[in-house]
Parts: C-alpha cells; structure tokens; sequence
C-alpha cells in the first residue's frame, strides 16, 4: 500500500544545504588565506608537528587547506652542530581571525607543546610562525606581515614553493624565484616523512 505522506527522512536534500556541508569554508564569513610555517627540533619531531597542525585545525573560525612535505634544515642563525636538525613544514589555512587572534592562537600551541622562549634562536619543540596574511602588510613589532625573513629562508621557501607553486610573498615576489635564488642546499627533503591534512 502506498502510502499518503511520504517519509520526511528519505526526501531529497536541498541543493543548498549540500553545498554548505560539502564545503566546510561557508561556515567561515569571509575567510582569508594565512600561511603557517612549522619547525622542531627537539622531542619526536614529526609527532609534535603533527600534533600543532591538528591543534590548529581544532580552532574555531580556522581550516587547514593544505600541508607540505617534510623537509630536514640546520639550524638557523646557530653555530653549526650546536643543535639538534628541524624538521620543517607550511601549513595553508582559512581563516576568519584577525592577524592578531591567529597569533595569539600560534603562540598556545607552541605553549601546549611545551616550547620555551629562554633565547633568541634557541632549540625548540615547536615554533608557529605566520608568515603571510592574505596581503596585508604591517610593521607593527608585535607581528610583522609579512614575516620579515621568509624571504631568506629555504626552509620556509621550499615546502610553501611545494605546496603553492604560484605563491607570491608581498613585497618580494614569486616564492619560487625567491628560493630559485637561494637555492635548496640547506633543505633535505625527507620523502619518507609524511604529515597529514586533518580531517
């Protein structure tokens, strides 16, 4: 027998109500892109960095896009041998906080992974630098955008350079000409080390 109403649970779902759970931007008011540059260098390395991107994922108002591939650096701005290696990765996100919100979020991460801040480029178990907010472009010494030394770091250049072959740092061009001009000697890429994109 047929019956004369039909089950309101097996009715065709709007496409509208689709394209908002299909696409988990819409549930962020007018979203802008941000770049994230990770590094460790003490502890598990790889663990904590997951650990950080998952962190970051888990914060309201922010996506993770994308991950780049793992690379191995020295340390920078150290003598060298007087550190343990970084790993290092970029992370793209969507997000609707402001620059100032975002960093204030960086910071706890680095905070719930134990990070100390004792000295100017000392080893760390984490570090959580924003290095582009959409375009803006500040000098506020609180947090300058964007970071005012990607532009001389191949750890930072090549995984964003993987993850974002059209990537254009303000102020100083394509990513891939800036790294083309460093060079890569100082960036190992570690193939057999994989970070994932939170689900």
């Amino acid at each position: 027998m047929k019956p004369t109403q039909s089950d309101p649970t097996v009715q065709p779902v709007p496409a509208a109500v689709v394209e908002t759970v299909d696409a988990a931007d819409t549930t962020l008011s007018n979203p802008r892109w941000a770049v994230l540059a990770l590094g460790a260098n003490l502890g598990n390395r790889l663990e904590t960095l997951q650990g950080a991107i998952d962190a970051l994922a888990d914060t309201p108002g922010l996506r993770v896009k994308a991950v780049s591939p793992v690379y191995e650096t020295e340390p920078w701005g150290v003598e060298p041998g007087s550190q343990p290696s970084y790993l290092n990765a970029v992370a793209l996100v969507k997000t609707t906080l402001p620059p100032s919100s975002l960093l204030e979020r960086a910071h706890a991460v680095e905070e719930a992974f134990h990070r100390v801040r004792e000295e100017r480029w000392g080893a760390r178990t984490i570090d959580v630098d924003i290095i582009t907010y959409a375009d803006v472009v500040s000098d506020d010494p609180v947090l300058t955008l964007p970071h005012p030394r990607a532009h001389q770091r191949a750890f930072v250049l090549a995984p964003w350079n993987d993850v974002d072959p059209a990537a254009l740092l303000p102020g100083h061009g394509a990513v891939a000409d800036l790294l083309t001009s460093l060079g890569h000697t100082d960036v190992t890429p570690r193939d057999d080390l994989e970070l994932r994109l939170p689900e």
